[in-house]
């Protein structure tokens, strides 16, 4: 009051530490304001759910997940006369109250601290919500949807599966546009990436070799656990709720074709990536640059096929046909494949092989080892003889059985194969051996002759009518010059 004779309401309130509304107050009772009346809680209508909530709470304690709506209709079920669906809003209440004093704890989250260049992720999110139609047809599709937590930067490209080829097409894809890398990358539990059925979700072998491409690290989420991929989760939400929106203030949905759709979703990337730039060049300073080829670029190779028949790729050694022994030839090493060249004219392709292996195919070589049958007990590649286990089987029991002849035996029987059908050959070995029957190549050879015994099927083989030449032969003689050019 003191500082109101001089001051106006508003400083004298501020001076005396008040509200100008209380300042008001005070004024207009001449300050003397009696003791401020304190609000206290008090019940205006009887409990409805007093005489049974001792139950519902024993059954919360039982079973915490139980639902309002569940309990609201088992009291009704129990008590028709006493309870109705117009209490549920109370009974909510009553059961968010027990919930936060006596419930069970709920799943805490912890903010994670993003540090610049560390990782990256990945996720695919379906988009038919949009109702995006091409050339008036629904569009059903996804987005390969990729992003960087401590900028926020994203890409995003038309999906339709969630593929191993689609997801490193994705990465590759959004790692040639940022033009780096992070040192790690997440992605969920794909199973593009992660071998699911198993005990254990370990990253499958592809994967793994993809990554290592780049010099990347794989990093996953645990299984059910969404949210520990959340900045991409997060981020799915907000660009289809971007690109939604964008489809309203565009008033239709309805696209030409594809790459006017792609063109379109290039746009709203780009308009949200603006904002973010200046954290985007902090993360670039510390990430790693691209390697020099892609992934799925092959490597070439120029071997010389050795006296072996057979030429190195990636330390494997691989066998070739004998024609081309002191040739040089070209292979070209993808990811999962050796193609491999004479000139320009592809002569064999096989898979590609760890480090260390060998994949010798008999047929390259047998019809010169079966004439020299003594160099087969010390073949360095002799492994890669035996097509399968049958084979395998087969060439113990001659060792066992006829040691002095066993080598020379199944090579012809090797031999034999790679005249008359390995497939052949090895269904009447497994025969003989289920017989117990000695599997020499005679025996073999009854067996797989006896199978394409039979009558020769009948060919008739029209005889050509030879007027048609005499017509166009009289046509010819007939016509002008110039119809002969």
């Amino acid at each position: 009051m003191r500082y109101a004779k001089t001051l106006s309401q508003e400083a004298a309130a501020a001076k005396a530490g008040m509200s100008l509304r209380t300042a008001r107050k005070h004024i207009k009772a001449g300050g003397q304001m009696g003791e401020v009346k304190q609000w206290k809680w008090r019940q205006t209508h009887k409990d409805a759910f007093a005489g049974v909530w001792s139950e519902l709470e024993a059954m919360l304690e039982i079973d915490a997940g139980l639902q309002s709506q569940t309990l609201m209709q088992w009291l009704i079920d129990q008590h028709p006369e006493q309870f109705h669906w117009g209490q549920l809003r109370t009974l909510q209440r009553r059961i968010l109250k027990w919930r936060a004093l006596k419930g069970p704890g709920q799943e805490v989250m912890f903010p994670q601290k993003h540090i610049p260049g560390k990782q990256s992720q990945s996720d695919w999110t379906d988009c038919n919500e949009l109702r995006v139609e091409i050339d008036m047809q629904p569009f059903p599709h996804m987005l390969f949807h990729f992003m960087l937590p401590y900028s926020r930067w994203e890409t995003a490209y038309i999906s339709n599966s969630e593929s191993f080829d689609n997801l490193t097409m994705g990465y590759m894809k959004a790692v040639a546009e940022l033009g780096a890398v992070a040192e790690e990358h997440r992605t969920d539990n794909l199973t593009a990436a992660v071998k699911n059925h198993e005990s254990r979700h370990v990253f499958n072998e592809r994967w793994v070799a993809f990554l290592n491409h780049y010099d990347v690290l794989p990093s996953k989420n645990n299984a059910g656990v969404s949210h520990e991929n959340g900045s991409v989760e997060k981020s799915h939400d907000l660009f289809k709720n971007a690109l939604d929106q964008a489809l309203r203030l565009r008033g239709s949905r309805q696209f030409a074709s594809v790459a006017d759709y792609e063109k379109f979703i290039r746009r709203i990337i780009d308009q949200r990536n603006k904002g973010r730039k200046h954290r985007l060049v902090q993360e670039l300073a510390v990430m790693q640059g691209l390697p020099t080829r892609d992934w799925n670029d092959p490597i070439e190779i120029h071997p010389t096929v050795t006296s072996f028949s057979t030429i190195s790729v990636g330390k494997v050694v691989y066998s070739v046909p004998s024609r081309l022994i002191g040739r040089e030839l070209k292979a070209l090493v993808y990811p999962e494949a050796v193609r491999v060249f004479l000139a320009d004219t592809l002569v064999q392709e096989m898979p590609r092989l760890a480090p260390g292996s060998r994949k010798i195919n008999y047929r390259h070589i047998i019809a010169h080892l079966v004439r020299k049958p003594g160099a087969f007990a010390n073949y360095q590649y002799r492994e890669g003889l035996f097509p399968s286990v049958t084979f395998r089987q087969t060439y113990d029991v001659l060792t066992a059985k006829k040691p002095e002849r066993a080598d020379k035996e199944y090579l012809s029987i090797l031999h034999f194969a790679a005249m008359a059908g390995e497939q052949n050959v090895e269904a009447a070995l497994a025969a003989l051996l289920e017989a117990k029957q000695l599997p020499l190549l005679a025996a073999v050879r009854d067996l797989v002759q006896g199978d394409y015994c039979g009558e020769v099927p009948p060919v008739y083989i029209a005889s050509p009518d030879l007027c048609s030449y005499d017509v166009l032969l009289s046509y010819l003689s007939s016509a002008p010059k110039e119809a002969h050019i």
